[in-house]
């Protein structure tokens, strides 16, 4: 079977709405590929580099790419997809050069270009993400191990925005808490919840792909008695009070929905935010304090930002 592969070159604030636009249309995953990347220093305690090839890399921006089937609808899905990110803009969102390419792959190529990119990444001091077909050894008695399937919806847990809202659910999720996910994609702020010893989360995203991609990723983890992954809109409607709201959504998405999340929040609970590019944290952070929060920190990795909000 032949695949097509779409390559966008955009920035790295467009990466997760050009995702999501990409997974809506019918990829299976994305692959980013980040200049940075090649001048990093890794540790390889925090997981490993493969066969980085600089070719494959744009000199500045990102590559998204992600793999459709070749078929006769192609070149209209192609056109959705250039238009729906062409519209991001409406959003102020930075799309950069927004081109886009499309190259054919054979089925077992796209295969192998596919699992390349994912190996076991140590994200934070306590979790390791591993892909489902990996064996993978702890190296540390108080690891904590989550399996993930990269070929679902949204991701694999190690952009930037997620490993910020890994460590902040480490660093303050305690044991027994009632937690709210809203947007929660392939599900990896609720299960990291739930490994850390919540009671109970619930898991809203407005894309069923996104709901059973988090279902599915939770019974991988033996997580799926505690976490409730349902379609819902943002909080609308919502009547649950939570100790920890987490959310890894885009700035302006988070600023919808500050009030609400204030209203839900229980007294001296805390709403961890992240998926906010560095340009806009004043903003975030401002619509937090109108709503009655205190900011109790700020993180930042490269041009990302995770803000945490406490309600005293």
């Amino acid at each position: 079977m032949k695949w097509a592969e779409l390559c966008i070159h955009t920035t790295n604030e467009a990466i997760e709405p050009i995702s999501n636009i990409l997974h809506e249309a019918g990829a299976s995953g994305v692959v980013i590929q980040d200049p940075e990347d090649l001048v990093k220093d890794h540790d390889t305690t925090f997981g490993e580099i493969y066969e980085l090839n600089p070719d494959d890399y744009p000199a500045e921006g990102i590559f998204v790419k992600a793999y459709l089937p070749l078929n006769s609808f192609l070149n209209e899905t192609v056109n959705e997809i250039k238009a729906a990110i062409s519209n991001l803009s409406v959003y102020q969102i930075d799309i950069g050069a927004n081109e886009v390419s499309v190259s054919e792959v054979d089925e077992e190529d796209w295969s192998t270009a596919w699992k390349k990119y994912y190996k076991p990444v140590k994200i934070s001091e306590k979790f390791t993400i591993i892909p489902t077909w990996e064996a993978y050894t702890p190296v540390a008695s108080d690891e904590v191990i989550m399996e993930l399937d990269p070929g679902m919806a949204f991701g694999t847990g190690t952009h930037p925005t997620t490993v910020l809202s890994v460590q902040a659910i480490e660093r303050f999720v305690k044991k027994g808490d009632i937690v709210i996910d809203v947007g929660s994609g392939s599900g990896v702020l609720s299960i990291a919840a739930v490994l850390l010893g919540a009671g109970h989360v619930h898991a809203f995203d407005l894309d069923d792909v996104a709901v059973n991609s988090t279902k599915i990723n939770a019974e991988l983890n033996q997580a799926a008695d505690r976490i409730t992954a349902r379609p819902n809109n943002l909080l609308e409607g919502v009547e649950v009070e939570a100790d920890v709201i987490v959310s890894n959504i885009l700035a302006e998405i988070i600023l919808k929905f500050t009030d609400d999340a204030y209203k839900l929040i229980k007294p001296g609970g805390l709403f961890i935010t992240s998926g906010i590019i560095s340009q806009k944290k004043n903003e975030v952070k401002e619509a937090l304090k109108a709503s009655g929060f205190d900011i109790v920190e700020v993180n930042e990795m490269e041009d990302w930002v995770a803000i945490i909000a406490k309600k005293n």
